[in-house]
């Protein structure tokens, strides 16, 4: 989709709620007591966070309802990917690592694409949480949010899940791999 339309074409959205509608299905364990109705209601109603699932349907996070609060009356989307998307890999952490590097750079910044696509990167608590409904990031890795004290250092933080673990490492923010990208979530 183009960076500067505002909207969905009325396919994209059909195309996007049928994928999020079998996905729900497919992962009753992931929301439990919670109906794919009451959830398309609120996509519907919500053209600017239907945009935002497109992108991260679109890198490939498999967007999933992971949780509702009930006194706020909101969902919380989480990327349920099994592996770090595809489509955000290969990125240093943020705006200041990218500038850093002098020679090699990636592509992009996990924290700049997070903001352009609208959405919020996971934190190290909701990562945790993440893998308390499922087993992600065998594999590859998953920049998170990373508390201030350490950015200022230099470093940046990421996890995966590993013998049955969940692991968060430190690595410079300049850093970039093939297998480490991030997850993002957004409430609506």
């Amino acid at each position: 989709m183009d960076k500067e339309r505002t909207t969905l074409s009325g396919e994209e959205r059909d195309r996007l709620l049928e994928s999020m509608e079998v996905r729900f299905a497919a992962n009753m364990v992931r929301h439990k007591g919670i109906m794919w109705e009451n959830v398309k209601k609120k996509l519907v109603a919500n053209e600017k966070k239907l945009r935002v699932l497109y992108a991260m349907e679109a890198t490939g996070g498999e967007p999933d309802v992971v949780f509702y609060d009930n006194q706020q009356d909101t969902y919380l989307f989480m990327d349920c990917s099994p592996e770090s998307p595809k489509g955000r890999r290969n990125v240093c952490y943020d705006w200041e690592a990218l500038e850093g590097r002098k020679e090699n750079k990636p592509h992009h910044n996990a924290m700049g694409m997070a903001l352009e696509m609208g959405m919020e990167m996971l934190t190290e608590e909701q990562y945790r949480e993440l893998q308390k409904i499922g087993e992600f990031d065998l594999k590859t890795s998953s920049w998170v949010k990373t508390p201030a004290h350490i950015r200022k250092l230099g470093a940046a933080i990421f996890c995966d899940r590993r013998y049955d673990t969940v692991f968060v490492y430190h690595n410079s923010a300049e850093s970039y791999y093939g297998v480490r990208g991030f997850r993002g979530c957004i409430t609506v």
